[in-house]
């Protein structure tokens, strides 16, 4: 083979190498999917959403569902409105719960989606009623200090000052 024969396939291999770079990269910012996808919208209305990101999964018994396509605050409630994509082909009961989750212990955020009993479905732009915020590890350290901190303190007053002469 000629020098310039293997120049070309050396190029041809870094080329290769380069374009899977970026198929993984797009593939850890779950931006993998360019088109549009056929769906419809929901709304959901959240006291706290810890480190939810747009672009994150909402799932079903562990299969995505859809997409977190946006979150906005609501200046009148102070709450977090998450606005999510769902694929078309599936429909979700009106009295489903919407939870934020996280992926293992200290994975990322994502939406977990349960399905009510009602007969009637949500239709696009409707509002899921019925969330559960996400856990805040931090807030759970705290409290946990908190109540450890208020136990140590109340056994010290109850405790005998020592033996009487």
């Amino acid at each position: 083979m000629s020098k310039k024969g293997i120049e070309t396939l050396v190029g041809l291999f870094v080329l290769l190498g380069i374009l899977a770079l970026v198929f993984l990269a797009l593939k850890a910012a779950n931006l993998a999917s360019f088109g549009q996808r056929d769906g419809y919208t929901l709304l959901a209305r959240f006291d706290n959403i810890g480190g939810l990101k747009v672009r994150a999964p909402v799932r079903s018994a562990g299969v995505v569902v859809g997409r977190v396509t946006s979150i906005k605050l609501d200046p009148k409630t102070y709450q977090g409105v998450v606005t999510m994509e769902i694929e078309q082909g599936v429909q979700f009961p009106r009295d489903s719960s919407a939870k934020i989750l996280t992926s293992g212990l200290l994975g990322d955020q994502y939406i977990g989606l349960e399905a009510g009993g009602d007969d009637k479905n949500l239709a696009p732009g409707d509002t899921i009623t019925q969330t559960q915020s996400a856990v805040v590890l931090e807030n759970l350290i705290g409290r946990l200090l908190f109540d450890k901190a208020a136990d140590a303190g109340s056994s010290d007053k109850a405790a005998p000052a020592g033996p009487k002469k």
